[in-house]
């Protein structure tokens, strides 16, 4: 059965009080987790309330008992890894072992110009995120003193103490649907691959991809966890979910073909199975106000 998640972004007016009140209610409702951007502000002005990500998911660690959580995603350009890599054992200890550890190379112009990072060109970002993701994996699952020499980063005879709870650390999901570097990386690192914004035909052409990639790692296919993070118009009613729709300026059909979950809670269920059907074994929706708790609650009684 289909996994569903709830994903917000964090940059877009998080608070304190706002987000104690979405953990309790995912927590509730029964969502199986709750996934946040990890992002100084938007790409665009006005700039908003930004909670910084690892601060709160420490709160959200202690403060429940079953739903999975972590960053979609926490990148390389202003997180470094040693320090990513100690965040992310911590967290996960603290939890329980519910921590997916979500890691990206960086995106967004906007924030790295404002804050003084470089985001850098592309080919060296992928260069700098490789390097990243090979400081972090070692860190989590070796018990021996690791050492690395690489353009961005260096480290020496390094060991990450107190060891994870978990063997090997928390779960590594890597995001994207680039099928020359992303899904590559994502087999070589990944325990999750995280697919943003597909319809159910992309999500099934991309599986096949991934399957080709595992495989030429010598991994089993079934090694991966697939999910997707995507946007969600939902509506309890027709007048709801009109007035949502004309805040896009699409209609669900639109939407859809966009990879968007949209419409009312029988379109939104028959989406989601179309999406199970395709390969996929957990979905984020993206829930863009982040004080509509009612409609949140709406949609977990339409869709759980």
């Amino acid at each position: 059965m289909l996994e569903i998640a709830i994903m917000i972004e964090g940059q877009n007016g998080l608070t304190w009080p706002r987000w104690q009140k979405i953990v309790r209610l995912v927590e509730e409702l029964g969502f199986v987790g709750l996934y946040r951007s990890d992002h100084f502000t938007n790409m665009n002005p006005p700039d908003k309330e930004s909670l910084e990500l690892w601060v709160s998911l420490t709160w959200l660690a202690c403060n429940t008992s079953r739903i999975e959580f972590g960053p979609l995603v926490t990148p390389f350009s202003f997180r470094h890894p040693v320090f990513t890599a100690r965040m992310a054992s911590a967290v996960d200890d603290l939890s329980n072992g519910r921590l997916t550890l979500g890691l990206g190379g960086g995106w967004q112009e906007r924030e790295h110009q404002l804050f003084g990072f470089d985001l850098l060109d592309i080919n060296p970002r992928f260069v700098r995120f490789e390097e990243g993701l090979q400081i972090v994996s070692n860190l989590l699952k070796n018990d021996s003193p690791v050492s690395f020499d690489g353009k961005f980063f260096q480290i020496r005879e390094a060991t990450l103490l107190p060891r994870p709870l978990r063997l090997g650390g928390p779960r590594i999901l890597i995001g994207g649907n680039g099928k020359n570097r992303t899904l590559k990386l994502a087999a070589h690192y990944a325990d999750e691959w995280n697919i943003i914004f597909a319809a159910p035909e992309t999500v099934k052409e991309l599986n096949m991809f991934m399957d080709k990639a595992l495989q030429q790692e010598g991994r089993d296919v079934k090694s991966m966890r697939r999910s997707m993070m995507t946007g969600c118009v939902f509506g309890h009613n027709e007048s709801a979910l009109k007035q949502k729709l004309e805040s896009r300026g699409r209609t669900v059909e639109q939407l859809n073909q966009q990879g968007i979950v949209a419409g009312s809670g029988g379109e939104v269920r028959e989406q989601l199975k179309r999406l199970e059907e395709s390969g996929l074994q957990r979905i984020m929706l993206q829930w863009l106000d982040l004080d509509d708790l009612a409609g949140l609650e709406a949609l977990a009684k339409a869709i759980l």
